[in-house]
């Protein structure tokens, strides 16, 4: 079987422990868009880890990961990624696409510069590089990782690439130039430490789909982050769809038979861009300080995430973009302090109600509808069977459920692997 594990929203919406989780029964894990902008959370017997690029089936030895041929490759990172997992005593297999792209050093600066040049204006970018990193892909300008290893060809290359690099640098961010010689010694110290892993991925998987092997499809950040469908301009810039999987992996899109869309109890977001349940003050501040595992803080960034209550318009419009056939839904604990339970049922804007997702402009003006529901106060860590939840929860997962109009299959009930309800 074949497998997607996406987000619905913003992203940060747990889908690593769900990945983490279903990994037992996976033979590949495979990262197929992205880069090192975000991360996910995992927290299992070896201890906890915030994985930005290693699929989260490295904790599995009998696991594969692939880091495919969509991802945004920072071979920096990736090293200090790969040995925290090295230092616990984690033995992983990896392979790393031949055609995945290099994020290159100049990306990086590009991307802070630009965010300092806009001042109020700016996106909220990471900072990672990620915008240039696809600006440079698409403008076919980039470095695939086999360009790596022809070092006549990458020294003409990186020499014409800098030309215009620090024409921008030194006319529009008022920066020093960057020596392409030195990218070049960089990109060498890359080249032969990702040397080992460096595989046809493509062709790896789609031979594994013939012997019937089970895959996992690991995506990065929400549906409210794509591209094309997202909040934009506040976006990310690569596609966190599904549907991307198949290009991203580079396997045919019929191959993919389950997509499992992951959503919290709640909302949070990190960065700009209209939040139409987002919460303020002191409620705000409690929500962030209790969610997640150590509070919702981004597992790349650090910077606190904006949270509010769950928004089953954005939601469900999320599930129907991704082509949810289940959704899991993580941190039902968190909301165990809670007096009262508020649903975002639809959008208030020019006077009217709407239940569906709207554009950015329109996102920025409307006020959310909300539907109140009893809490349950009392600690529900420790349950192990869905029925042995309080009936409040029960009531208040079996309404979202309702909402969003696909089956609600997982509810997580704490941040550690075994901490799932099955339904």
């Amino acid at each position: 079987m074949i497998r997607a594990i996406v987000g619905a929203n913003w992203g940060d919406e747990g889908k690593g422990k769900i990945t983490d989780m279903c990994a037992d029964r996976s033979d590949i894990v495979v990262r197929y868009q992205g880069g090192a902008n975000a991360g996910h959370t995992i927290i299992n017997e070896h201890g906890r880890f915030a994985l930005h690029q290693l699929p989260s089936g490295v904790f599995h030895e009998h696991i594969t990961n692939v880091i495919a041929n969509g991802v945004a490759l920072n071979a920096a990172s990736l090293k200090e990624e790969m040995q925290t997992i090295i230092d616990a005593g984690i033995k992983f297999n990896l392979l790393i696409s031949d055609k995945a792209q290099v994020l290159m050093p100049h990306h990086v600066l590009m991307d802070v510069y630009e965010e300092e040049r806009l001042g109020d204006k700016k996106f909220g970018s990471t900072k990672s590089g990620i915008a240039p990193f696809f600006s440079d892909k698409y403008s076919k300008v980039g470095v695939q990782v086999w360009e790596l290893y022809d070092k006549d060809f990458l020294l003409e290359k990186l020499e014409t690439m800098y030309d215009k690099v620090n024409v921008q640098f030194k006319y529009l961010y008022n920066k020093e130039p960057i020596d392409y010689r030195e990218v070049y010694n960089t990109l060498c110290e890359y080249a032969e430490f990702i040397k080992p892993y460096v595989a046809d991925t493509s062709k790896f998987l789609r031979n594994a789909i013939k012997e019937g092997k089970n895959i996992l499809l690991e995506g990065q950040l929400g549906s409210l982050k794509d591209t094309d469908h997202g909040i934009y301009p506040y976006v990310t810039s690569s596609s966190t769809l599904a549907g991307y999987a198949a290009v991203g992996a580079g396997i045919p899109p019929y191959a993919i038979e389950n997509i499992t869309v992951i959503t919290k109890a709640y909302s949070s977001a990190v960065g700009a861009g209209p939040f139409v349940s987002e919460l303020f003050g002191e409620e705000a501040d409690e929500l962030r300080v209790r969610g997640g595992d150590k509070g919702e803080f981004g597992a790349t960034t650090g910077r606190p995430r904006r949270v509010g209550y769950f928004d089953a318009v954005a939601t469900r419009y999320g599930c129907e973009i991704q082509g949810a056939t289940e959704v899991c839904m993580t941190c039902l604990d968190v909301l165990s302090y809670m007096d009262t339970l508020h649903v975002c049922t639809g959008y208030e804007y020019d006077g009217k109600i709407y239940t569906d997702f709207l554009t950015t402009d329109k996102l920025y003006k409307a006020k959310p509808v909300y539907t109140t529901m009893p809490g349950w106060k009392c600690d529900i860590r420790g349950i192990t069977d869905y029925n042995d939840l309080p009936k409040e929860a029960k009531d208040y997962v079996e309404f979202i459920e309702k909402e969003l109009g696909v089956k609600v299959s997982m509810v997580s009930n704490g941040p550690k692997r075994n901490e799932i309800l099955y339904r």
